[in-house]
């Protein structure tokens, strides 16, 4: 199957306009800054973008990045310019002809923002294999990977060895495909489904089981959007399949508990983060106005305090308390507390 998949994207996929599915198109619309720089990008480049997501987060200057699954390029000279000259973007991908074409323009991007050397590395290599590959353990501060990680056999062995080669404090921040349902067999092994990124799309919740184990306890959905099949031949052998385009943030972080535990702390947002002056959005469900006194479970705020985000927050208590649950984060106590209709007494069966 990889050899298939080298294939596809070495030699028969152009352009995205070759797909046959808007698997790996980007849903979300663009920010304005990014399509700035997206318009210094050398054409070849841009055109040869297969991902289906957005992977950049915000406070990137200065960082030291690695793109899992790189291709020819697009995602790691965007965050070049985004990290300056002080940071660096290592990108990694198994496919020859791909990281040719992204090689190739290594000089002119770096002439094109203007510094004065190249802050960017291509590697070629496995992502399961990523151990194998010279990279330092605990060396970056964030991982990006856009539409890949599913074309992957082993997944799990991706996130153990992205989570080895994280900071503490650092991220893995993702796009990829996502099934409402363990994929059959029939889907799986069909050489261009697998290939445009569905037979082997994680079904979402064992994505979850997957990143608790490789040491990313709590998972965090930022964004997603429903993906269509525009081929007749092929929804019709998906069935009632159903796939999303996803975009999940995976802190690196000690000790983060498996729910979200209430302490009665909150954060306050102080509007300083680039692109963000009024609002700043941590995940899907988590929103923080600029002044706003916001409570947070433990989790969060050791996301937010314990992070790169931290000087852009303050932080209102401590975790010396536990008041149990926190109902803020979609969890509550499972038990029904009503006194009405409930059994009295000790032991009942």
């Amino acid at each position: 199957m990889l050899d298939d998949v080298r294939n596809y994207y070495g030699n028969i996929l152009k352009t995205s306009a070759d797909l046959q599915t808007n698997a790996c198109c980007t849903g979300a619309a663009m920010p304005p800054a990014i399509r700035e720089i997206l318009n210094l990008l050398a054409p070849e480049v841009v055109q040869r973008y297969y991902g289906c997501g957005l992977v950049v987060p915000a406070l990137l200057d200065g960082l030291r990045v690695l793109d899992l699954g790189c291709g020819a390029g697009r995602d790691v000279y965007l965050l070049s310019r985004l990290v300056g000259e002080h940071g660096s973007v290592v990108g990694v991908d198994m496919t020859r002809e791909q990281l040719d074409v992204a090689e190739s323009y290594t000089d002119e991007h770096a002439r094109r923002f203007g510094y004065r050397q190249s802050n960017v590395t291509f590697i070629e290599g496995e992502l399961e294999e990523l151990d194998e590959l010279g990279l330092e353990p605990g060396s970056f501060d964030l991982i990006v990977s856009n539409c890949v990680i599913n074309l992957c056999r082993d997944k799990a062995r991706v996130l153990q060895h992205a989570y080895a080669l994280l900071k503490e404090g650092g991220e893995l921040y993702f796009s990829d495909v996502y099934a409402d349902r363990r994929v059959p067999a029939e889907v799986a092994q069909h050489p261009v489904l697998y290939s445009e990124c569905l037979g082997g799309a994680l079904y979402w919740n064992d994505l979850i089981g997957i990143a608790r184990h490789a040491g990313f306890v709590d998972p965090r959905l930022v964004e997603d959007s429903r993906i269509t099949v525009n081929n007749d031949t092929l929804t019709q052998l998906l069935g009632g399949l159903r796939f999303f385009s996803a975009t999940y943030r995976l802190f690196k972080l000690q000790a983060l508990e498996a729910a979200c535990e209430d302490y009665g702390l909150a954060v306050i947002y102080k509007g300083d983060i680039a692109g963000h002056p009024v609002v700043f959005d941590l995940d899907k469900q988590h929103r923080f106005e600029k002044g706003r006194v916001v409570p947070v479970c433990g989790n969060t705020w050791r996301m937010l305090g314990e992070t790169r985000l931290s000087p852009h927050f303050d932080f209102i208590g401590d975790m010396g308390t536990h008041y149990g649950i926190f109902e803020g984060c979609g969890t509550a106590l499972p038990f029904d507390t009503s006194a009405a209709g409930g059994v009295s007494g000790p032991g009942c069966c």
